[in-house]
């Protein structure tokens, strides 16, 4: 098929694959593999597009527009009046990331849609070989000026009754963390809210919905049609200055939304491989990255903080040294300072009168502790409450570079209205100004951002780890489902390396030294399978020192990638990911609560032999089964997963 054809080219097939009249004006676009393939029409004078893979239908006819606050909705009584194509290739280095570099071509097809009144909308259509993306240009023009977004009329309908899962926020206003259930497409309601991505099963692949490059845009929700019918519905995130409206536009500009974005792969585990959403966002503003070093740190909150050797540990210049020493001592590029060690810390989510985060405690020596780090090649990062760091933003941010921070940990957003959005891209541009890497918690779902902003490592926007500490809630099963979906959009700071490892019949959740109801094989798994550039080690110096069976693996681990590979596995049930990072690949697998072994391909492996360093469960929760076997790319590994469970391997080219 080619880039483009006409609507009256093949009116029967087209009524055969996506349901559409043949006699309304469509354009259809093919990706450069001709895998996936997009419809636009103007089908009973509503703008419609539809997607296909392989020619099944994906996506049926769905409606496509905008709800204006003058003038009101902008998607029926319109006709296409213009079409124009292009083809390219986007080509980009990741600095911090699951893969180095990607290079991805595609096609594109720019729809006018005009009303009778003369209004007129663009949406440019992308296709690529991985999925299918769009998104709306509002041109500027007299009969829209200075009119805002109330809403969209993007709709996703499914053809069939497919098997989903996905996460129901339920409200808006929230830290975007829970479980992804499995929820059929009939069971969709109005009131939903879920977050992106809501991942699918179709007749011949899977598929993600999800959002990119959202920049002066509302986050968007998914919730049920409401007429009954099948399929989703687009819902942006209200403001909160009660203007009854998502979107406050700019006079004398066009109106550009997010992309609107289905990844697609044959099995839902490859969609882990898919590169969309930094594709689809803007291009790096750092010119100079030599400053941005991904890496692993040591953390004081997780775990109480807790350390004998310092009987009264907490914020003070004792623990944080100790931690510091940890780091060193195993190679760890960062310790991370939570919460408590500047004036008027203390509030959590709530800025106490008098915080000012410019001034650290005095008992506590920050610059003291910060050059302790140095010595000893450890960096510091600090953690901050976002209202506080927004009334002193300009002025802190220039002290923490002068003081040799390397970076921040943001927290408590728990939003993702249009100006929770516009703070994130302010934040991230004068911190890049600064030479400060970010991680943002109490964050919404990621869009892509970690192309624009390279020093934008990782965010939370997940539930992760520290729920262990008041909640049963974190389940092998639970894990599992992460790689499947919240993982798909890019790193999530989860916090692994809980090595207090009981069975979830033992397990109570406590504040103190928590527990983890999975095994140490899959405490292992996680510094592979999940993907966070900053990643957390997040346990009790004490309690790696106890019970150090793995630590060595989980130090050696990297946190930025050369490739992603999906090995194998089944939603909800285990996952195996393989990762390169230069000559050494590195695989990952996490099982739910059923024990099961599996067979484990190398075919991904380069020519020669290898040496395989294997880490997997032992006969109790903490233990761990190691073994070196020679492989090569036609071996097989046989991983034997306890319930709960998980393994890691590391494979070293022989020279």
């Amino acid at each position: 098929m080619g880039v483009v054809r006409s609507a009256f080219l093949a009116g029967a097939a087209l009524t055969a694959l996506y349901g559409a009249k043949a006699s309304a004006e469509t354009r259809t676009l093919s990706s450069p593999d001709g895998a996936v393939s997009i419809q636009v029409s103007d089908e009973s004078g509503q703008a419609r597009y539809a997607v296909a893979y392989r020619g099944k239908t994906l996506i049926a006819p769905s409606g496509l527009g905008l709800e204006l606050s003058k003038g009101g909705r902008f998607s029926y009584g319109v006709k296409i009046v213009g079409a124009q194509t292009s083809s390219g290739e986007d080509a980009y280095d990741l600095p911090a990331a699951k893969v180095s570099h990607v290079a991805q071509k595609r096609n594109e097809l720019a729809v006018d849609f005009q009303e009778e009144g003369g209004r007129k909308l663009r949406v440019i259509f992308r296709a690529y070989d991985q999925g299918a993306a769009f998104r709306y240009v509002l041109p500027e023009q007299e009969t829209t000026a200075a009119t805002n977004i109330n809403d969209e009329v993007t709709g996703f309908s499914f053809p069939r009754d497919y098997g989903c899962w996905g996460l129901n926020l339920g409200k808006f206003g929230t830290s975007h963390e829970g479980e992804f259930d499995a929820v059929q497409a009939s069971k969709f309601r109005e009131h939903n809210l879920f977050d992106a991505p809501l991942v699918c099963q179709g007749d011949n692949a899977a598929f993600a919905i999800a959002e990119a490059d959202l920049k002066d845009w509302a986050g968007m929700y998914l919730t049920g049609r409401g007429d009954g019918r099948l399929g989703l519905s687009v819902k942006l995130s209200p403001r909160l200055d009660g203007s009854g409206t998502a979107v406050k536009t700019r006079l004398g500009a066009d109106v550009i939304s997010p992309w609107r974005v289905i990844m697609i792969a044959p099995k839902a585990g490859q969609l882990v491989e898919n590169t969309l959403l930094t594709t689809l966002s803007a291009p790096s503003v750092v010119e100079d990255t030599s400053w941005i070093k991904p890496g692993k740190a040591a953390w004081d909150w997780w775990n109480g903080p807790a350390l004998k050797a310092v009987p009264d540990a907490g914020m003070n210049p004792q623990t944080i040294k100790a931690y510091i020493d940890f780091a060193a001592a195993n190679g760890l590029e960062y310790m991370l300072i939570d919460e408590g060690w500047n004036v008027g810390a203390g509030g959590a989510s709530v800025v106490r009168p008098g915080v000012d985060v410019t001034r650290p405690k005095p008992e506590l020596d920050l610059p003291g502790l910060i050059a302790y780090g140095q010595d000893r090649k450890v960096g510091v990062w600090l953690w901050l409450n976002w209202k506080a760091l927004d009334a002193q933003m300009d002025e802190a941010l220039a002290l923490y570079e002068r003081w040799g921070v390397k970076g921040i940990k943001v927290d408590f957003m728990d939003r993702d209205d249009q100006q929770m959005v516009d703070f994130y891209h302010r934040l991230l541009k004068k911190a890049a100004q600064h030479h400060l890497m970010v991680d943002l918690h109490g964050a919404y779902h990621p869009t892509g951002l970690i192309r624009t902003y390279p020093h934008y490592l990782t965010q939370e926007g997940v539930l992760g780890a520290e729920y262990n500490k008041w909640s049963a809630r974190i389940t092998a099963s639970h894990n599992v489902m992460l790689a499947y979906t919240r993982m798909l959009l890019g790193p999530m700071d989860y916090t692994p390396g809980g090595f207090r490892n009981v069975t979830p019949e033992a397990f109570e959740p406590r504040d103190r030294l928590p527990f983890v109801q999975t095994t140490r094989g899959q405490a292992l798994a996680m510094f592979v399978v999940y993907d966070s550039p900053f990643t957390i080690v997040a346990d009790s110096p004490d309690t790696y020192a106890e019970s150090p069976a793995g630590l060595d693996f989980a130090a050696a681990v990297p946190t930025a990638w050369d490739e992603v590979r999906y090995v194998t596995g089944e939603i909800g049930q285990s996952i195996v990911i393989a990762r390169r990072k230069g000559s050494e690949w590195w695989i990952g697998a996490l099982n739910n609560e059923t024990a099961r072994t599996l067979k484990v391909p190398l075919g991904f492996l380069g020519k020669g032999a290898w040496k395989a360093d294997v880490r997997q469960d032992g006969a109790t929760p903490t233990s761990i089964e190691g073994s070196t076997p020679s492989v090569s790319a036609t071996s097989t590994l046989t991983l034997k997963l306890a319930a709960s469970g998980g393994a890691a391997v590391r494979l070293t080219p022989v020279q």
